[in-house]
């Protein structure tokens, strides 16, 4: 199976046991996911009354790779801001897209206004 990226909502909804967490389950030893996503799911969980090492040990297991935020993808994030503000995408999750467009691999997500994107080498899957 070939490496997918993870938004911070499909990681999120895998670790609560949320609807579309049997979809992300499936790639598990697959998966990478940006540090700026990281450092998103780290915020909800530590939010939620998590320390830091219980966040690590719980986010940990399921990501195969964090890969760091690097120029190239701050110039497609950059990119990305026109395309998609109508829709309301943040800066991390802009920065999930970027990953999948510089890695060539399939990106996953929970929220559903994605799917209305039409971005020129994203490719967007809904876990729900």
């Amino acid at each position: 199976m070939n490496k997918v990226v993870l938004d911070a909502s499909a990681l999120l909804a895998l670790i609560k046991n949320e609807p579309g967490a049997q979809i992300v389950e499936a790639f598990l030893g697959n998966i990478i996911m940006s540090s700026v996503n990281l450092a998103e799911v780290g915020s909800v969980l530590m939010d939620s009354g998590m320390t830091a090492e219980e966040c690590e040990e719980c986010i940990e297991p399921f990501i195969d790779s964090i890969v760091p935020f690097d120029t190239d993808q701050a110039f497609i994030v950059a990119s990305l801001k026109k395309l998609t503000k109508h829709k309301g995408l943040s800066l991390g999750d802009r920065a999930c897209i970027a990953l999948g467009i510089k890695s060539k691999a399939k990106i996953y997500t929970a929220d559903k206004v994605w799917a209305e994107l039409n971005i020129k080498g994203a490719d967007i899957g809904l876990i729900r």
